[in-house]
């Protein structure tokens, strides 16, 4: 009974989410609770667990977060379940608290009732359904006691067991004994003589055992009875819990179905036609990427371009919707919208995009072709004034990232991109308009699906992760990362090709050296140089000689400096120290 109580909390809890999710398609897919919940989750979770979570599981981190949200749910629906009675609604009383807690989280996250309503009413009706399955275990009957007796056998009384008492012919061939006249009995021909006091004892034996089989067949049928009785109460508990099952299960695809079809802007999408840049790009050099195996091409794809956001949910905005807001300390306030875009002719550069939360030889790291409008005229027509110093860009879900304002108007191609690598953004990349700004980290930059411009000052106003302990100004620091040969591994002894990518966005890169075991440092050959805001790819010949070797590297600037040697976590401005790679060579 104690598993039926726990499957009970479980379904109730699915049946919340399940409504919850269907009403969130009339209040937005963001004031659901598993997503206003995991949302804030991810606000509070400790800088440590979140660069393990990133650094561990990449772009599934966020899978992973609603894994364990659902185990931890499963938990305290169960045991809701288990402790719910009718008489005592201590299950009801969890549901009530989580509703009121995800009620206020999602109101604050949304704003007004609205984004209330989906745990309100998702709890009202687990509710519901928790004390209704409830009853019905509660009046479930007790298993009955053992009876000794096999069921729907029954002991019951036979002629046999009347001719043992009354002295009849047993099965096994006893004489029978008949009464006579004065009390005695003859004993066949044996000639015994018995005496009154037997006979009346024979016939009390009789009464007792006819009296027992038949106590005994009564105890059965009761008992067959009993358990009739249990069965299907079990079974109209487990039809109400795969009732509540197929419930929220029904609910929650409704939901995600419904509010997909309203607001899902892929279709969308592939109908926009990209306007032309003023100047197109030439051709990359043919040296620009040297195409060695193992080696990461010079243009990511954006199918496996790294994407690192907060966002639980992809915001999913319409150009018809979209526009720029352009505020602050500015002389004019301006607004943006698609069509208003469309009316002006974009460029179209090469940028390197990198994360602030790469770890030394990680892959947070993607260079594109994006298609936009250049930030610096953008922000001239708004006239910023003197004394501001910083951009606090607003995201579709959000999101802030403060960028210095020198680094938009200084002349780089900081842009408003609509369109990557010849296509519009992907809407995991942004789509319709982002921002992208060579030489700073993304998290003080490359806000994606933006809405805002906040002209103001550092001093005044703080982004989501300088809220957090992040450093406010995020310069991209000079790195590479080796590609091929893969650490850990046995390659054969010989010449082997030790390749990788480095990058030192709007600095450029210079050169790349490669250490042997401790060795001197040596030069590597470097691919064409195409834009100082992108990475460069760099080769190294080496004669593998057999047993264990480290592998290092480390790239230097257009200025002269080497990356430094000095070892240092993403946490607050981005990770350093060389990447190393140990292999055995066979």
């Amino acid at each position: 009974m104690a598993l039926l109580r726990v499957a009970a909390g479980i379904a109730a809890a699915a049946l919340v989410l399940g409504v919850a999710e269907l009403v969130a398609v009339f209040t937005g897919a963001g004031s659901a609770p598993a997503y206003a919940l995991g949302a804030t989750v991810v606000d509070h979770t400790p800088d440590g667990l979140r660069e393990w979570a990133i650094q561990s599981f990449g772009r599934n981190d966020k899978a992973v977060l609603f894994v364990c949200m659902g185990v931890v749910a499963a938990v305290v629906a169960g045991l809701a379940g288990w402790l719910e009675r009718v008489t005592r609604p201590v299950g009801s009383i969890v549901f009530a608290v989580f509703g009121v807690v995800a009620a206020v989280i999602g109101a604050g996250r949304i704003g007004g009732i609205s984004g209330a309503l989906p745990a309100l009413i998702g709890t009202a009706a687990g509710i519901l359904v928790l004390r209704g399955l409830a009853r019905r275990i509660d009046a479930m009957p007790s298993p009955p006691a053992s009876t000794g007796v096999e069921p729907g056998v029954g002991r019951g009384v036979g002629p046999d067991d009347g001719a043992k008492a009354l002295g009849g012919e047993s099965p096994d061939g006893a004489t029978d004994r008949a009464p006579v006249a004065g009390g005695a009995i003859t004993a066949g021909s044996s000639g015994a003589t018995a005496t009154g006091s037997s006979a009346t004892t024979a016939d009390a034996s009789g009464e007792t055992a006819i009296g027992r089989g038949a106590t005994t067949g009564r105890a059965a049928i009761a008992a067959e009875e009993s358990r009739v009785a249990v069965t299907a109460g079990r079974r109209r508990v487990l039809g109400g819990i795969a009732a509540t099952g197929v419930m929220a299960i029904g609910a929650g695809l409704a939901g995600r179905l419904l509010g997909g079809a309203r607001t899902d802007v892929t279709a969308e999408r592939s109908t926009v036609e990209l306007p032309g840049p003023a100047t197109p790009l030439p051709e990359l050099p043919a040296d620009a990427d040297l195409r060695v195996p193992g080696l990461t091409s010079y243009l990511t794809p954006a199918d496996d371009f790294y994407r690192i956001d907060t966002a639980l949910i992809l915001p999913q905005v319409s150009t018809a919707d979209w526009s720029l807001r352009i505020h602050g300390m500015v002389d004019r306030e301006i607004r943006l919208t698609w069509d208003d875009l469309a009316r002006r002719t974009p460029v179209e550069h090469l940028v390197t995009l990198a994360c602030v939360s790469n770890p030394i030889n990680g892959d947070l790291i993607g260079n594109a072709r994006w298609l936009g409008y250049r930030l610096d005229e953008l922000l001239a027509e708004a006239g910023p004034h003197p004394d501001a110093d910083m951009v606090l860009s607003h995201s579709k879900d959000g999101w802030t990232a403060g960028s210095p304002l020198a680094a938009l108007t200084d002349g780089r191609d900081a842009l408003l991109a609509i369109g990557m690598n010849g296509a519009p953004l992907p809407v995991q990349h942004g789509y319709p308009a982002r921002l992208v700004v060579p030489g700073l980290y993304g998290y003080v930059s490359a806000t994606k699906w933006v809405t805002e411009l906040e002209v103001t000052r550092f001093d005044r106003a703080t982004a989501y992760w300088t809220r957090r302990g992040w450093s406010a100004q995020g310069p991209i620091k000079t790195g590479t990362r080796i590609d091929t040969p893969r650490g850990r591994g046995r390659i054969p002894q010989g010449r082997t090709t030790i390749a990788g990518v480095a990058w030192a966005q709007h600095r450029g890169i210079t050169g790349v050296e490669v250490q042997i075991d401790n060795g001197e440092w040596r030069p590597a050959r470097l691919s064409t140089e195409v834009s100082i805001d992108t990475w460069r790819q760099w080769v190294y010949d080496w004669d593998a000689t057999t047993g264990p070797h480290t592998i290092r590297a480390r790239a230097i600037d257009n200025t002269g400096v080497p990356q430094t040697a000095v070892e240092q976590d993403v946490v607050p401005d981005g990770a350093t120290g060389y990447p190393t790679v140990t292999l055995q060579v066979a």
